[in-house]
């Protein structure tokens, strides 16, 4: 492994991202002062805009990042700039030792392989909870007797695309079953610095269903108050948590309230989908993250207000997207002229408001009158 981030990082230092999407993480790295090189599946205008660099990693979102090639890819990407530190977000949870393969070769600013894997593992996640005592629903490999009131997951997946009710045989390679807890999302955005968890703030997410991804992701609504008591015991679980595993920097818990009480879903050892509505020129959180991977000490932001994200999504395929005069507020557009099949991604819509409900209510309308720029084309 290499060396250890420096004491001092100076502005504008060269820092490498990877991910399936590095747009977010390309933003957070210039408000805290860098220069991002992104390798990432997308490519857009804006992660070019925003990066030094950027390369396209191989790989399909289906399978994942093509693990042969990753290294060799961000060697190319990072040339002779000797970035000071690696950041990665989502993508890596599934094959954990490509996380090991990055680490040889340049200074990690984020969780060990070992670390992922002993969150992102189903059953490892149900011991510790288990022996913690933090609730967490039942999980098992093999089918139940009865599917109903049963999830079907896919190990180290994320953005909800690969949760479907097991309403037929969900088993195979990587899947596993989870209990369904009926109640309200919450997820808790936290700096782990190794020993302690500190919660940044919360935020409530929801689902953009479709019919064959029920669960996919849809957008997040940060939270301008949590219930105090509740919030002391959440950061109570993910201190534990933390002890146990090593956490380091940004990640974020994924919780149920249910009539029964809070339940862990699970963890992301990584930035995440809700960058967007913490992150901020005030409060730079890539610098707080790197902080905390270091074990120094960690500024805690605070914020006035609320803002939320959504995802925009096609339901139809599009042999050619249209050129679109993108507003402001919006950001990972797609490109005009590109194919796209029923569901893709077309872009990111933003609000802020004062209050949770309305900046969701802002950003949901937003979402549903951009559509109609590609819907109307092609209805």
């Amino acid at each position: 492994m290499r060396s250890p981030l420096p004491a001092t990082l100076p502005n504008n230092a060269a820092i490498l991202v990877a991910a399936i999407s590095g747009r977010s993480l390309a933003a957070a790295a210039r408000r805290a002062g860098f220069r991002p090189l992104v390798a990432d599946y997308f490519n857009d205008a804006d992660t070019r805009a925003l990066a030094e660099r950027t390369v396209r990693l191989s790989g399909r979102l289906q399978s994942g990042i093509d693990e042969d090639r990753i290294v060799d890819a961000l060697c190319e990407l990072a040339g002779d700039d000797n970035p000071v530190a690696l950041v990665y977000g989502s993508g890596f949870e599934r094959t954990p030792r490509m996380i090991d393969a990055m680490s040889q070769k340049f200074t990690l600013a984020g969780n060990s392989a070992t670390t992922v894997g002993q969150v992102k593992d189903p059953a490892n996640l149900s011991r510790l909870c288990a022996e913690l005592r933090i609730p967490h629903p039942d999980i098992r490999f093999a089918p139940p007797s009865e599917l109903t009131g049963w999830l079907t997951k896919l190990s180290g997946g994320a953005g909800g695309s690969h949760v479907r009710a097991a309403d037929s045989d969900g088993s195979g390679h990587e899947r596993y079953f989870q209990r369904f807890i009926p109640g309200k999302n919450l997820s808790a955005l936290f700096l782990a610095d190794r020993d302690r968890a500190h919660i940044v703030g919360f935020s409530r997410q929801w689902a953009s269903p479709s019919p064959a991804t029920p669960f996919r992701y849809g957008g997040a609504v940060r939270l301008r108050r949590y219930d105090r008591k509740r919030a002391a015991q959440i950061e109570i679980w993910l201190t534990a948590l933390t002890r146990l595993t090593g956490l380091a920097g940004l990640c974020s818990a994924d919780f149920i309230e249910a009539r029964t009480g809070l339940h862990l879903i699970e963890i992301n050892p990584r930035p995440g989908a809700t960058l967007d509505i913490f992150d901020s020129k005030d409060a730079p959180l890539l610098r707080e993250h790197l902080a905390a991977v270091q074990g120094d000490r960690i500024s805690m932001p605070a914020y006035l207000g609320s803002a939320a994200s959504a995802i925009a999504y096609t339901a139809k395929a599009i042999s050619a997207f249209p050129q679109i005069d993108w507003p402001a507020l919006t950001a990972d557009h797609q490109t005009s002229g590109t194919v796209l099949q029923a569901g893709d991604p077309v872009c990111t819509v933003f609000a802020t408001a004062h209050s949770a409900a309305a900046a969701e209510r802002t950003v949901r309308s937003r979402v549903k009158a951009l559509a109609s720029h590609w819907e109307e084309d092609f209805a």
